[in-house]
């Protein structure tokens, strides 16, 4: 009897498709280890909530916590297709961040915006906090732009607060505000539906 010429039963991979032999996030899986098993995973952008909140400020300095407070509440929501960040303030290496997102809304509290919040469409600007270490979203768009081509569409919600020395708590006036930018924020996550977003832009930011 002659013996068979063994044969390699794997398949080759889809032309553009990323392959990998782990499960999830790093996790073997029982089916990478079959043979003619090839695990096709879905392109990065596919994994990218297409929304991201971005909640900057100092928790420690008074109002100036409202930005991260409001991304704290809705975390308690558990949205769907959002992705909540925060930091204490916005710097280049946040352009990543941006990535493969149909809309960005960064939230921060402000000392001279109407009360209870100020909600603004941006546009890619340098300005003077370009060249600094603390950003303006404005600057940091401007960046992206620099890096990756056109930035996705980005609004900026301001609320208003009043006190902002260290070890301060948020002033009763802070937290009206905080509540009325909260209900705004919860409906605008409800849907990417451009024309309902324009609908609450009530202050224009940096369209030069």
């Amino acid at each position: 009897m002659i013996a068979s010429a063994s044969t390699n039963t794997e398949r080759p991979a889809l032309k553009g498709a990323r392959t990998n032999t782990k499960d999830g996030y790093g996790q073997r899986g029982e089916e990478a280890d079959k043979p003619g098993r090839i695990k096709v995973l879905p392109d990065i952008s596919d994994l990218t909530p297409p929304l991201l909140v971005f909640g900057y400020g100092n928790p420690s300095r008074g109002d100036d916590a409202l930005g991260p407070l409001l991304i704290g509440r809705l975390e308690a929501l558990g949205l769907p297709n959002v992705e909540l960040l925060t930091d204490f303030q916005l710097q280049i290496e946040h352009a990543l961040d941006l990535q493969s997102r149909d809309r960005v809304l960064f939230v921060d509290a402000s000392v001279s915006c109407a009360r209870p919040y100020a909600f603004s469409r941006l546009n890619a600007c340098k300005d003077a906090s370009f060249t600094s270490h603390v950003m303006s979203p404005m600057a940091l768009l401007h960046a992206y732009q620099n890096l990756y081509g056109l930035p996705p569409p980005a609004y900026l919600l301001q609320i208003r607060g009043e006190r902002f020395e260290l070890g301060e708590p948020l002033s009763p006036k802070a937290t009206a505000s905080l509540d009325a930018s909260f209900a705004l924020v919860k409906g605008l996550c409800s849907g990417l539906d451009l024309i309902a977003w324009e609908k609450f832009v009530n202050h224009e930011q940096a369209l030069s």
